[in-house]
C-alpha cells in the first residue's frame, strides 16, 4: 500500500519506530511501539507524542498540526515493517478515545481494498470479532499479514 509517510527511524527490533510531524504546531516527535501482549503473537500497537521528559508515549494529546493523512500513512508503514519482519504477527490497534477509534475506522474503510490485498483484518463489534465490513462500529481492529511484500 503505497501512501505518503514522513522518514521512519526504527530501533533495530523494528519494534518501535519514531518519526516527526512537521506542521503549524512545529516539529512534533511520534513514536510508535509493537508490544506483545499476553496472548503469543498478539502485538498491540501504540502510538502517540513522544514526551520529551518520560520518554513515553502520550497518546491523548491532540497535536492538530494538519497532517493526519501523513501521521496516519507512516504509522501504516511500520505496520508493514513490523511483519516483513513478524510474518505471522497479530496486530492490535484501538484508539485511546471513541472518536478516535472511528477516525481509524474511517481510514481503514478509505483504504479496505488495497489493505486486503495484504492483510487480513478483523473488527472487535457488539458479538465478538468478524472480518472488517463497512459501515460497522468497531471496537478495536486486529490484522494479520497475508504475504509479506519486501518493498515498503
Amino acid at each position: 500500500m503505497r501512501l505518503a509517510k514522513y522518514r521512519l527511524v526504527a530501533e533495530r527490533s523494528l519494534l518501535a519506530f519514531r518519526f516527526i510531524s512537521h506542521g503549524p504546531k512545529g516539529r512534533i516527535v511520534k513514536k510508535v511501539i509493537f508490544s506483545e501482549v499476553n496472548l503469543k503473537g498478539v502485538y498491540n500497537l501504540s502510538f502517540g507524542d513522544l514526551d520529551p521528559e518520560s520518554g513515553n508515549i502520550d497518546d491523548s494529546v491532540v497535536s492538530n498540526n494538519g497532517d493526519s493523512e501523513l501521521v496516519l500513512g507512516t504509522v501504516v508503514a511500520t505496520v508493514y515493517a513490523f511483519t516483513n519482519v513478524y510474518h505471522s504477527a497479530q496486530v492490535f490497534a484501538t484508539g485511546s478515545t471513541t472518536s478516535r477509534t472511528r477516525l481509524y475506522r474511517i481510514e481503514i474503510t478509505k483504504y479496505l481494498t488495497e489493505i486486503k490485498k495484504d492483510f487480513y483484518i478483523l473488527g472487535l463489534g457488539i458479538d465478538g470479532w468478524e472480518e472488517f465490513k463497512n459501515g460497522i462500529e468497531y471496537r478495536a481492529f486486529l490484522v494479520t499479514r497475508k504475504k509479506p511484500n519486501l518493498d515498503i
